[in-house]
């Protein structure tokens, strides 16, 4: 079965249940919030374990022996996270939301960077393409975003999220936090669309980087993973609320 079909199918069962309200929806998006605050981070290299991200954003408490910067990417990125869900109900994604979260995510951490377009050069380790030149950022974000308005009816939701993802770490805006705010974009389109996240696990960061990389001459293996993404985070929450299993899927 094409993996859109199946996504599809998981999505009208989940959707049976919604809508998601008090306490179930409160308890989701701490759920998540800790899970795709760690992951996210964790691709990036940082060591807060992911049980030391929930007692940081549960009770307030800090890793000992940690590195401080750890710290403020888990509660910068848990806000931006915050953030995501006051989008909810828009479907649409602005510029002016990129730099919120990049803001919210930064602040913390280099103060005059945060929400700002880098002002120079940047290269990615292990990659042999460059990204947008300094001078070019601002056009070029303004143009994914007109794209994204233009044209996220003409794709299957979750082809358009990893879309919007690709395209906004090819450009990389940012001084640091491009792979975290393009995360976090995607997640939005996917909220937005009523999709479940897509969470990317740390033991998959190779392949990850590896099809990422790819993507600039041929992106379906990248759409294809993202995708995957969102269907496992669909069966973990049908197996957390004991959805069953669509009948034309089991076999496949």
């Amino acid at each position: 079965m094409d993996i859109y079909k199946k996504l599809d199918l998981y999505k009208a069962a989940i959707d049976a249940l919604r809508p998601f309200e008090g306490e179930l929806l409160r308890e989701l998006k701490a759920y998540y919030r800790i899970g795709l605050t760690w992951s996210s981070n964790a691709l990036e290299g940082n060591t807060l374990t992911e049980s030391e991200t929930k007692v940081l954003l549960e009770e307030g408490l800090t890793a000992g022996g940690k590195p401080l910067k750890d710290t403020f990417e888990a509660l910068g990125h848990a806000n931006a996270y915050d953030y995501m869900f006051t989008l909810l109900h828009n479907r649409q994604i602005t510029e002016a939301d990129a730099l919120t979260m990049h803001q919210m995510f930064y602040h913390n951490i280099d103060t005059n960077a945060a929400g700002r377009y880098r002002i120079g050069p940047v290269f990615i380790s292990g990659s042999k393409y460059a990204v947008c030149k300094p001078e070019r950022i601002e056009e070029e974000v303004r143009a994914l975003f007109l794209w994204a308005a233009r044209e996220r009816d003409k794709h299957h939701p979750v082809s358009f999220a990893a879309q919007l993802h690709k395209r906004f770490v090819f450009i990389h805006p940012f001084i640091d936090g491009n792979g975290r705010i393009s995360r976090l974009l995607m997640n939005t389109a996917l909220i937005q669309d009523g999709y479940m996240l897509a969470i990317i696990p740390p033991v998959l960061r190779h392949e990850y980087i590896a099809l990422l990389e790819k993507a600039h001459v041929d992106d379906r293996p990248f759409m294809t993973f993202m995708a995957e993404r969102v269907l496992e985070s669909q069966k973990e929450i049908m197996r957390l609320l004991h959805i069953p299993v669509p009948t034309s899927t089991r076999s496949r």
